[in-house]
């Protein structure tokens, strides 16, 4: 197995093993609403919002280029584009 697979395996395990830690329930103060929640919900939503998130900003931007639309053909005798001097020194 790959390192990145190995290092996956165990930071999942350990994530597990952190929430299953975790159950009990917690008074939570919301904007207007006190409620009791489970810190492994808590946890457990907060932290796949991160890797959410993570994967958002870290994803690579695709760059659209007025360059790329506008295919440009080649002219079709090279030669009749070439200044004399160009000519002499291919020659």
């Amino acid at each position: 197995m790959r390192s990145k697979t190995i290092f996956i395996i165990i930071f999942t395990a350990l994530l597990t093993i952190f929430l299953m830690m975790n159950t009990d329930a917690v008074e939570f103060n919301l904007i207007f609403v006190k409620a009791d929640i489970s810190k492994l919900i808590v946890v457990g939503v907060f932290t796949l919002l991160g890797f959410i998130l993570g994967y958002w900003v870290a994803k690579p931007k695709t760059v659209i280029s007025s360059y790329d639309d506008q295919q440009v053909a080649p002219p079709a005798d090279h030669k009749n584009t070439l200044s004399d001097e160009d000519r002499d020194y291919i020659s």
